[in-house]
C-alpha cells in the first residue's frame, strides 16, 4: 500500500507540473498549485527519512543502491530555491520528481536496468554501424556533390543525409534527386537503408531483448528467498507428522 502511494504521490506530481505550464491555471489556481508541490516535496523527504531510518545506523544500504541514490539526488535538487538564478534548475529537478515512476514501478526499473547491461553489447554494433556510415558517406560525395550539394557537398553534410536516410524520413526526394543523374543511383540508396535500418536496428533489438531475458532470470533469482531455519523446522515437523500418519495407517491396514 505503501508503495502504491507513492506511484500515486508521484503522478500527482506530474499533474501539477503540467498545470504549470498553463498561464490560465496558474493564474487562477497557482496558490493550490504551490501548495501542492511543497506537499509532494514534503512527502518525499518523509519517504526518504523513512528509509534511511529504517537502515539505520547501516546507511550503506540506503545509499549504496543506485536507485535509492537517484531519488535522493531528485529530493535534493528539488528544494533548490525557485527565484534567482536557480530558477530553471529548481524547475527542470521538479520535472525530475516523475523519474521517479521509473524506481517505483520493477517492471520500469527491469528495463532501464536491461539497457544499461546492453550499452557494451551495443558498442561493437555501434562501430559497425560507423564503418558502414563511413564508406557511405565518402561514396556518396564523390557520387553526388556535384549534382546535389546541398546533401553531399562535404563529408560532414553526407553523414548528416544518410542518417536522415537511416529514419527513413523522406529519404526517397534525396534518392529521386540523385537519380535525375543516373537511373541506377536507386541502388546506392536502397542498398544503404537495408544495411542500415533492416539489419543494424534489428541487431540492436536482438541485444536488448537477449539482456532483458537475462536481467529477468537474474530478478526471478534474487526473489528465490533461502529458506529459513524456522521454516526448515517447520517443513520437517509436518513430514514428521504425514509419515506418523502413514505409519498409523499401514499398522491398521494389517491388523484388519
Amino acid at each position: 500500500m505503501f508503495e502504491y502511494f507513492i506511484i500515486g504521490i508521484i503522478l500527482l506530481s506530474a499533474v501539477l507540473i503540467g498545470l504549470e505550464t498553463s498561464e490560465e491555471m496558474l493564474a487562477d489556481y497557482g496558490h493550490w498549485i504551490t501548495w501542492g508541490n511543497r506537499l509532494v516535496l514534503g512527502i518525499f523527504i518523509i519517504e526518504a527519512a523513512l528509509k534511511i531510518y529504517a537502515v539505520a545506523p547501516r546507511l550503506k544500504l540506503y545509499f549504496g543502491s543506485g536507485w535509492n541514490l537517484f531519488d535522493f539526488t531528485i529530493i535534493v535538487l528539488a528544494l533548490l530555491p525557485s527565484t534567482g538564478e536557480l530558477a530553471m534548475l529548481a524547475r527542470l529537478a521538479r520535472l525530475l520528481r516523475v523519474l521517479r515512476l521509473i524506481t517505483a514501478i520493477p517492471e520500469l526499473r527491469l528495463i532501464v536496468a536491461t539497457l544499461m547491461r546492453s550499452i557494451p553489447s551495443m558498442g561493437n554494433i555501434m562501430l559497425l554501424m560507423g564503418v558502414i556510415f563511413y564508406i557511405y558517406a565518402v561514396a556518396g560525395q564523390q557520387l553526388f556533390h556535384e549534382h546535389d550539394p546541398v546533401h553531399w557537398r562535404n563529408l560532414g553534410i553526407s553523414l548528416l543525409t544518410l542518417f536522415r536516410i537511416v529514419t527513413l524520413e523522406d529519404w526517397t526526394d534525396v534518392m529521386y534527386t540523385a537519380m535525375e543523374m543516373n537511373v541506377y543511383s536507386w541502388i546506392y540508396f536502397v542498398s544503404f537503408v537495408v544495411l542500415g535500418t533492416f539489419v543494424i536496428i534489428n541487431l540492436f533489438i536482438a541485444v536488448v531483448i537477449n539482456n532483458l531475458e537475462e536481467a529477468k532470470q537474474e530478478r526471478l533469482a534474487s526473489l528465490r528467498q533461502p529458506p529459513s531455519r524456522d521454516g526448515l523446522i517447520k517443513e520437517l515437523e509436518q513430514t514428521q507428522a504425514a509419515l506418523q500418519k502413514l505409519q498409523k495407517q499401514l499398522q491398521d491396514t494389517r491388523s484388519d
